[in-house]
């Protein structure tokens, strides 16, 4: 991000499809022609982790840091694979134009997933690609698939309240649980996986070959009922019952007199830091391995994080606690050399990571839309504050539900105007252009 441009913020599930969500397929490689031909950047998206219903299918609430959302597999693409049959995809419901209704859409993308999976299983097409994608990400697939077995093995209960054997990840019931149903499972759940991780956002075309840049978006941290937490529980700060001591969130301020309490555990950053933070190194290079670049949400919480006591119902009574961001950020760089990173700075931001933003030359963000509340000339998000390096975003993020598993997807195809124009606005998500 040395030089200057601009870019549209528009996540992966905001595109049109007769699928009921935005996918990876047809309609994402239009996009990011039009892209290309509105001499535009980057093109920035939502985190595109596994969603669930648990969480409103909010992609910054995943069972996974590394694998990718299924909903976003093209059954279109299937189809031109010889995975899918014309006939299959054109079983689908008649899905709504202006909502997403997830659960509908879950539904039809696992039957068609796992008619492509029998159909992969016997033609021996792509075996290659599929053994080197479990090979090279076996560390987290295979905890992955075996977490997503055990809670259907368990009706859906969060890993904290299985058998404690489970639970522990004690070797002999991995063992077992790996060679019975949970292995046949985890195989299709291996394909799956390969299908909607191994790409990043399509980049366009043009006569000279160049595309626009992908950005993609990582949440600090990880749900607690993740297979993340199941799977690496000494980098969080859990009790001996596995459950959260300390969770994260931010203290009140002028947005929430009582803060907010997110949840998440916090992690355990001596453990990380006699670990060289290998974990972080593997999180970080899955990303840059299917984005140009990555935007850190809550940046701030790597300098220092507002750790709330487990048992307290808001943010209220929590506390700061440092972390050891020059070794953290010295071994990532050590790793990268150059991190394409922008660090996502809003709402009260002290010295200390403004400082630490710019030793490691990171942009933060801007947003114009509050800069206009008030009469403040001195304002940091009008365009005449603007330091050189920073990212503008027209509005903020925000999240819009329309009853139970229904999202209102704004900016229908069917509506009047270009494509370009059409772009620009809110999808599934509320976004901004960038």
């Amino acid at each position: 991000m040395n030089e200057r441009g601009a870019g549209i913020l528009l996540h992966i599930t905001s595109l049109p499809s007769p699928y009921g969500i935005g996918d990876l397929g047809p309609w994402a490689y239009r996009f990011a022609d039009f892209l290309v031909e509105a001499k535009q950047t980057f093109w920035q998206v939502l985190p595109t982790s596994p969603t669930s219903s648990i969480y409103g299918h909010s992609p910054y609430s995943s069972v996974s840091a590394f694998a990718g959302n299924t909903l976003l597999v093209s059954p279109d693409l299937l189809v031109e694979e010889g995975l899918l049959t014309k006939e299959e995809v054109e079983e689908r419901p008649l899905f709504l134009e202006d909502y997403c209704d997830h659960d509908a859409v879950a539904a039809c993308k696992e039957r068609l997933l796992r008619s492509a999976w029998e159909r992969f299983r016997g033609s021996g097409q792509n075996h290659y690609e599929y053994g080197d994608f479990c090979l090279r990400h076996g560390e987290w697939l295979d905890d992955y698939t075996l977490f997503k077995a055990l809670k259907r093995r368990f009706d859906g209960k969060a890993w904290i309240d299985w058998p404690v054997e489970a639970r522990d990840r004690l070797p002999e019931y991995l063992e077992e649980a790996q060679k019975g149903v949970c292995g046949r499972r985890g195989r299709r759940r291996g394909f799956c996986s390969t299908s909607s991780t191994n790409s990043g956002l399509p980049s366009g075309s043009t006569a000279t070959g160049e595309g626009s840049s992908s950005l993609g978006d990582i949440p600090i941290y990880v749900s607690l009922d993740s297979s993340d937490a199941w799977a690496n529980a000494s980098l969080f700060k859990l009790d001996g019952q596995k459950r959260p001591i300390s969770v994260a969130g931010v203290p009140p301020d002028y947005f929430s007199v009582t803060g907010q309490r997110w949840g998440n555990p916090v992690y355990d950053w001596a453990v990380l830091k006699q670990t060289e933070f290998v974990w972080w190194i593997k999180r970080m290079g899955h990303i840059l391995s299917m984005f140009d670049m990555v935007r850190i949400d809550h940046f701030r919480g790597l300098i220092a994080y507002w750790a709330i006591p487990a048992h307290e119902k808001t943010a209220v009574r929590g506390e700061w606690v440092g972390v050891p961001a020059n070794e953290f950020f010295g071994a990532l760089m050590e790793h990268f050399h150059d991190l394409p990173v922008i660090a996502e700075d809003l709402g009260v931001i002290t010295q200390d990571v403004k400082e630490a933003m710019d030793r490691l030359g990171f942009p933060g963000m801007k947003v114009l839309l509050f800069a206009f509340g008030d009469d403040n000339p001195a304002h940091p998000y009008l365009p005449h504050n603007y330091e050189r390096n920073c990212v503008v975003y027209t509005g903020p993020m925000t999240i819009r539900r329309y009853g139970a598993g229904l999202i209102r997807r704004r900016g229908s195809p069917r509506r009047s105007g270009s494509f370009a124009t059409w772009a620009g606005r809110s999808g599934q998500m509320r976004l901004p252009g960038s």
